[in-house]
């Protein structure tokens, strides 16, 4: 039964790191194709603020997918989680969303619990890594 599920996850993983290249290259080429239209749009090479805020967060939302892909890949080849991988994947979400915010339209508290979150993982990021490097024979 255990060989079972474990074949079973194997080919769950698989499928699951064929869809998220599948969606990884798409958006990486619907980037580009985006960054050529708009770039010889007048006014020639010139972009505002909310065509970059656009272009942040679709550079941002490129690169979580290639850190799930990384996350994926070593779950599919050590049969485990890193934690600091999805640690980092956090961190760049709330990233992307903090760049893409209006920030002048949300309440303050609401501003303190993005703060506090990413508070909390740049903590729990700091101590991953430094657990991980004490770990490691000098």
């Amino acid at each position: 039964m255990i060989k079972k599920l474990k074949a079973f996850e194997r080919v769950i993983i698989i499928t699951l790191i064929s869809m998220m290249m599948l969606v990884v290259f798409v958006s990486t080429v619907r980037l580009g194709w985006w960054l050529v239209v708009q770039l010889i749009a007048p006014p020639f090479l010139m972009f505002n603020i909310e065509q970059l805020f656009v272009i942040f967060g679709f550079f941002l939302m490129v690169l979580i997918g290639i850190e799930l892909l990384e996350s994926l890949k070593v779950y599919l080849s050590e049969d485990k989680i890193q934690v600091e991988v999805i640690f980092t994947i956090a961190l760049i979400a709330v990233a992307k969303k903090v760049i893409t915010l209006e920030i002048s339209s949300l309440p303050s508290l609401t501003l303190m619990g993005i703060a506090a979150i990413i508070a909390s993982l740049s903590v729990g990021y700091f101590l991953i890594k430094k657990a991980h490097t004490t770990d490691k024979p000098k």
